[in-house]
């Protein structure tokens, strides 16, 4: 079973689907959801999912040390970024190489970076006159938003689109594209512990 760990910031919508689409697997699990806001809507979703969720603070998550712990007492072997707007402390991506990724509501390497999430990403998009945007998943490094990119999907920006009707048709290809990648992923992880295992 390879275990995966969740970090979230705000509603949790993406946790949600993506815990939904892994929770008939019997290779795959959601097994722990974190935030770095205790009030934040995806602890809701986690306890109706059954999923185990905790908060850390800005400083615990920047020391690093009670978040690993927590991460490998849910012997936690993937960790997913679904709207987690804190930049990932080095001793996570050190705990984790190759095995944290995140997703973006935009087409990187434009409109990424400190500050660009949610609403101020599309109407940025919209305001520069943008005829596409859509999606980017992408591994997590030192910088936000400039890991190697995995997968990006499109979608039209129409001239009357608002930062709302924009926000809808990059949600839906998040909840079609999301949970398919991480499974790709987390299949070659499989691999390599088979392979190690068997070594």
């Amino acid at each position: 079973m390879i275990h995966i760990a969740i970090l979230a910031s705000g509603s949790g919508s993406n946790a949600e689907n993506i815990a939904d689409y892994f929770s008939g697997s019997d290779d795959i699990q959601v097994s722990l959801i974190i935030s770095n806001s205790r009030d934040a809507y995806v602890h809701e979703r986690a306890s109706k999912l059954g999923i185990p969720s905790c908060t850390f603070s800005r400083e615990a998550f920047g020391e690093g040390t009670p978040v690993l712990k927590k991460l490998r007492e849910y012997n936690t072997d993937f960790i997913v970024l679904a709207g987690f707007l804190l930049k990932v402390s080095q001793p996570l991506l050190d705990a984790y190489p190759g095995r944290i990724v995140n997703i973006h509501p935009a087409l990187l390497p434009g409109y990424g970076g400190r500050g660009m999430y949610g609403d101020k990403v599309h109407r940025s998009v919209i305001d520069a006159g943008e005829k596409v945007s859509g999606i980017t998943i992408h591994y997590v490094n030192e910088h936000y938003d400039e890991g190697n990119i995995i997968f990006q999907a499109t979608c039209e920006v129409e001239a009357s689109d608002t930062p709302d009707d924009l926000a809808r048709k990059v949600h839906a290809l998040e909840y079609a594209h999301f949970p398919r990648v991480i499974a790709s992923l987390v299949k070659k992880i499989a691999e390599e512990i088979q392979q190690f295992e068997n070594k």
